[in-house]
């Protein structure tokens, strides 16, 4: 058993699992994705052939029934065996709102297919480029027309949109100006893609720092059905709450596994590398950053596990989804420095995956909710100091 493992890992034999499956994609898959910034289509499929990705769907609507920590497992060892779960992750997660919330026409219309891989639900359509993560404040608007609503707008940084069927749509139903709070009049649908595409709707993808589909889409007197609606109007701000938690907590679990992946490559080369006639790894200069890393990534781990535990239990881990979250990126980033140094030039080499890896890890500062609005929700949320914004 190696460090990084627990010995009493309750999810060991799932991980174990979905290693064998990452196996079948190695570094050479992931470089070849990066250089056509490609769309991991087998990758995707051979998870949800598997079952992964219908972790969280219950039983009876064709999932595995499993927990968040199950789910958190299976995420966290995709990113610990060097590939890159970000390219479905978000199926996990935004499904929660149409099974806490949708109907049960929406439920049974969708889930079972969701679970099968016959519909992907990738897309999560929610930041605007004024509006960014002041989320009540955002302008694409649904108007309801007799039985169907018609959406104008635009969203940005809506991934796997050119590779998802389903979008789950948070639009404004009541003007801001009309309501009492403003995290009031806004809604939740779920839109079927392949209906709308260049029929009110177009996609524009964003080339970024890594390979991340990331997209631009736009919303052109878009038509969709009115019961396509998650639960009442104007409480989706609400029902999209509910899922951040979770959403956190993977993203956690995900770079938890990056920091482990980057842990294990810099401990191997440092005991590998012979310079001055003795391993690097001998060098406090090497080892330390190292060893503090791995100290940072247990921590984090810890907070993390918590978080999971009480969200199984049905308590609001609002705490430690936020500072999981946070801790667990900045470990991830950590890891990755001390990779990167101790491999000196070669972890800026493609074939290394060093510097692809480290690419993405770096995105969970920023999203899907950034470091300060983490420390301002703990600020006046966990320490009862007055809002700053």
């Amino acid at each position: 058993m190696d460090a990084m493992s627990h010995r009493d890992d309750p999810h060991a034999d799932l991980r174990e699992e979905v290693a064998k499956l990452c196996a079948r994609f190695p570094g050479e898959y992931w470089r070849r994705m990066d250089e056509v910034r490609g769309y991991p289509t087998e990758f995707v499929n051979a998870l949800t052939e598997a079952g992964y990705l219908a972790a969280l769907i219950p039983e009876e609507y064709g999932g595995a029934g499993l927990g968040l920590s199950a789910a958190a497992a299976i995420l966290e060892e995709v990113q610990r065996q060097g590939c890159n779960g970000a390219a479905c992750h978000a199926q996990m997660y935004i499904m929660g709102t149409i099974l806490r919330h949708g109907s049960e026409a929406q439920k049974s219309e969708y889930l079972p297919k969701i679970a099968s891989g016959e519909l992907r639900l990738q897309a999560f359509g929610v930041t605007e480029p004024t509006s960014g993560t002041d989320t009540t404040a955002l302008r694409t608007t649904a108007r309801r027309e007799g039985d169907k609503y018609i959406v104008n707008g635009q969203k940005i940084w809506t991934s796997r949109a050119e590779h998802s069927d389903l979008m789950l749509l948070l639009a404004r139903t009541t003007p801001r100006d009309q309501v009492a709070k403003k995290t009031e009049g806004l809604s939740t649908f779920i839109v079927d893609m392949r209906t709308v595409l260049d029929k009110g709707l177009s996609i524009r993808p964003i080339r970024t720092m890594m390979n991340h589909n990331s997209c631009e889409v736009f919303f052109d007197n878009m038509e969709v059905p009115a019961e396509n609606l998650v639960g009442e109007e104007g409480r989706g701000f609400r029902y999209i709450l509910d899922g951040m938690n979770a959403e956190r907590l993977l993203i956690a679990a995900e770079c938890i596994g990056d920091a482990k992946w980057f842990i294990e490559k810099a401990v191997n080369y440092a005991k590998e590398r012979v310079l001055f006639n003795r391993p690097i790894g001998q060098n406090q200069g090497v080892q330390f950053p190292i060893a503090r890393a791995y100290a940072q990534m247990r921590a984090a781990e810890a907070i993390v596990q918590k978080g999971l535990e009480k969200f199984e239990r049905g308590e609001r881990p609002g705490e430690e989804a936020n500072m999981g979250k946070m801790l667990a990126a900045e470990a991830s980033w950590a890891a990755g420095e001390a990779c990167i140094q101790t491999h000196g030039g070669f972890g800026f080499a493609e074939e290394y995956d060093i510097e692809r890896k480290f690419r993405e890890t770096r995105l969970y500062q920023v999203a899907p909710i950034s470091t300060n609005l983490i420390l301002s929700y703990l600020g006046e949320h966990v320490l009862g100091m007055p809002r700053s914004y």
